[in-house]
């Protein structure tokens, strides 16, 4: 049963007043620069490492060292920003390690050059090292950016909102970096190594100076959150990790925020191999076809910005979300190359559902926390911690496997259906049905929302 408690009070506090229109977009700007690079990290890297010589599996180790560092940052991360504070002064720091190190990453392999080697074990590690540092300037970034949800406002339906703009300049920095990677693949239209550590770079370089110059609108135009402090003001003891351990909730949003993940995080990593190697379409396609899924996801997240929300609309629309995604990953898994075109209709789809599931995720993170702020850093790296861990293993196994030589399986049809089909077409549709059944068990405790101060399409 769903309990909500009526706020309906004309002597309604000031921090559960709902935000406004330019509140709510400064902040949901403030997560570009990590959104444009994990875009192209997800996309591009395996394909990137791959083409410049390495084997599956050492690509696969590239992403999982990025992945594992994540991962532990988050926990360490979230602790020190509940006892710290000051989420701006850590969101600069992390931009500025992602910014750094980012274009080392499609940049060619430095220690090769530096020591005139490129064995493969040089290269593996080399690349290892720097996509480890990448991932923990933004663990940084997202910790303390996700953490600031909370902070803000105690208003329920502004949380939302924060989150699904959050998600609507996730759409943004999504479909930036496909313009870009489709100018650059059409400019360097060549398929030899310089030339694809060139389009890689410039690739990065581009992205970089866009997710900069919104890091920059975010940290002029959002000020740093009072509730926290004003919470240490009143001496309340900081809230300890046992507190959320004893709840049951707690370990259910991090199962479906870590399905939800795997979700759009693996099926992102494989699209392109699916394209170009399963359905033999062109190189555009590389981009073209994500471009379709954030276009529909970044409407839908505009949406959703509009509406009242309840823990019952919160439930059923994730509910949504998941169902399209289980028939979008049936439609992947048995899609013919002579039907190859049918993608773009799955595309769509597959954009709304990563919309739906993805905002009412992150909204019920932010029930969870509700109104204990000293320990809300904590929450969102700890749920951070298995949602890069379970990402970053997931696509290791499937890498390794796919370097295992005539790898193929057969289905009930007498088709032969790759790893990759089976990781972007099964595997999404499996979690998606799980985090159904999770979702579904839930006790979610949320206030009876407010309206916005001004609506956001207007």
């Amino acid at each position: 049963m769903v309990h909500e408690t009526n706020t309906d009070s004309p002597n309604e506090e000031p921090n559960t007043s709902p935000l406004g229109r330019s509140s709510i977009l400064s902040y949901g700007s403030g997560h570009m620069l990590n959104d444009i690079t994990s875009s192209c990290w997800f996309t591009y890297l395996l394909l990137f490492l791959t083409d410049v010589g390495l084997t599956p599996r050492n690509a696969a180790i590239v992403m999982l060292s990025g992945q594992v560092a994540d991962a532990f940052t988050t926990i360490f991360v979230g602790e020190l920003i509940d006892r710290i504070g000051h989420f701006k002064l850590w969101h600069a720091g992390g931009s500025i390690l992602v910014a750094i190190s980012f274009s080392s990453v499609f940049g060619g392999c430095v220690p090769c050059k530096l020591l005139k080697s490129d064995t493969s074990a040089l290269e593996t590690i080399g690349y290892s090292v720097f996509a480890a540092i990448f991932n923990v300037g933004w663990a940084i970034t997202q910790v303390s950016h996700m953490a600031m949800v909370n902070c803000i406002t105690l208003n329920p339906t502004s949380r939302v909102s924060l989150a699904s703009c959050r998600n609507a300049f996730t759409m943004v920095a999504n479909l930036s970096l496909y313009a870009i990677a489709l100018s650059v693949f059409t400019v360097f239209n060549n398929t030899e190594a310089v030339n694809i550590i060139l389009q890689y770079r410039w690739i990065a370089y581009l992205s970089i100076f866009l997710g900069c110059c919104f890091v920059v609108v975010f940290l002029i135009g959002t000020k740093e959150p009072q509730l926290k402090q004003q919470i240490q003001s009143k001496n309340v003891s900081r809230i300890s990790w046992a507190h959320w351990f004893k709840k049951a909730l707690y370990y259910q949003v991090a199962m479906v925020y870590m399905l939800t993940r795997l979700v759009t995080n693996v099926s992102q990593s494989l699209l392109a191999f699916y394209v170009i190697n399963d359905l033999g379409m062109g190189q555009s396609s590389k981009a073209t076809v994500p471009a379709i899924i954030y276009i529909c996801s970044f409407i839908i997240s505009v949406i959703l910005q509009e509406m009242r929300w309840s823990s019952w609309r919160i439930k059923s629309f994730f509910t949504i979300g998941a169902v399209l995604w289980i028939f979008s990953g049936v439609g992947v898994f048995i899609l013919p190359s002579a039907l190859k075109y049918f993608i773009y209709a799955l595309s769509v789809t597959i954009g709304v559902a990563n919309a739906l599931m993805t905002v009412t995720a992150i909204s019920m993170e932010s029930i969870l926390v509700g109104e204990d702020l000293n320990g809300c850093a904590f929450v969102y790296g700890s749920l951070s911690f298995t949602d890069k861990l379970s990402c970053g293993l997931a696509l290791y196994a499937l890498e390794s496997y796919q370097a295992t030589p005539d790898v193929k399986s057969n289905c009930l049809l007498g088709l032969t259906h790759s790893v990759t089909r089976l990781g972007l077409g099964l595997l999404p549709s499996v979690c998606a049905f799980i985090s159904i059944v999770v979702t579904h068990t839930m006790d979610l405790q949320h206030r009876r929302p407010k309206p916005l101060v001004e609506p956001l399409l207007v």
